[in-house]
């Protein structure tokens, strides 16, 4: 799989493997949360290609204190392959490389296929809450 950062022209295809994937919800709007990402650590927000098409996102951040992880999907016909590790290592290497001496994400609880991959790959669950107050609602 070549990884490279996001590319405009990728906008169609990403959010239809979100979609695919099932990471998209009602009160998140696609388009927009790509809009939002590129004005913030643009370089963090990686594709996974095999043969020119994309089957793997990440969306990395750091805001000088905590790396960030969100929307991290594989196609479902290329899961099981390593793609996940291989994008998940790349935009950890980024963001280490930044100076970033932890990387915090949020799985929702029902994803038990996502919380034994994130732990498969050195991710623990810390004893915290996890607050949310939405400032801007895209639906």
């Amino acid at each position: 799989m070549q990884i490279r950062p996001y590319e405009n022209e990728d906008r169609d295809a990403v959010i239809q493997l979100w979609e695919k994937c099932n990471l998209t919800r009602p009160w998140n709007d696609p388009a927009k949360d790509i809009a939002r990402k590129l004005e913030v650590n643009a370089e963090l927000f990686l594709v996974g290609l095999i043969d020119g098409k994309i089957v793997a996102t990440v969306m990395g951040g750091y805001d000088g204190h905590r790396g960030w992880m969100n929307y991290l999907a594989v196609d479902p016909a290329h899961q099981r392959r390593g793609l996940a590790q291989q994008i998940m290592r790349a935009v950890e290497e980024r963001i280490e490389a930044m100076g970033c001496p932890k990387i915090n994400l949020q799985i929702r609880t029902d994803n038990l296929a996502a919380i034994r991959f994130y732990e498969s790959i050195g991710y623990m669950s810390d004893d915290v809450v996890s607050f949310g107050k939405r400032l801007e609602c895209d639906d």
